[in-house]
């Protein structure tokens, strides 16, 4: 393959308004489409019409970290403040943090963000490319994003 990028990503969530406000609130994502009645809920979320994560409420409990299957999910953003501003929404919707704000992917590494959860326990993330580097690492001898 000549040329290969992710497309989008499918969650499978248990309240579709619940995680679809999350998203759009955290990320700035807008709706592209919805079924919103009926017994096959979805909604697709993107950026300036482009689709981005497709949300399908057919799930129940909460996400399991404990076996095979999606660890996180990251997105990244321009710059350090731009992850700020993100950490202020996810403190604000009251969303679980693993580390205390900003930290670098590894012990003087420029790269990091935050490590949180959407309202069924996924993993996210979101994180700048440099600008990091100003906190220790949480855990010094491996990649923050890898354990959490």
């Amino acid at each position: 393959m000549a040329t290969l990028q992710t497309g989008h990503v499918g969650l499978n969530v248990t309240d579709l308004a619940r995680s679809a406000s999350f998203y759009q609130r955290v990320l700035g994502m807008s709706v592209i489409g919805e079924q919103t009645a009926g017994d096959r809920r979805f909604a697709f979320l993107g950026l300036d019409g482009t689709l981005m994560l497709t949300l399908w409420q057919q799930s129940s409990g909460a996400f399991d970290a404990d076996v095979p299957g999606l660890h996180h999910l990251s997105f990244q953003v321009p710059d350090i403040d731009a992850v700020r501003r993100a950490e202020a929404v996810v403190r604000e919707l009251g969303a679980k943090m693993f580390h205390q704000g900003v930290v670098p992917h590894g012990e003087g590494i420029a790269s990091g963000g935050i490590f949180f959860s959407d309202p069924d326990g996924i993993r996210l993330e979101i994180y700048a490319p440099a600008g990091a580097d100003i906190a220790p690492a949480p855990i010094a001898d491996a990649p923050t994003c890898g354990f959490f």
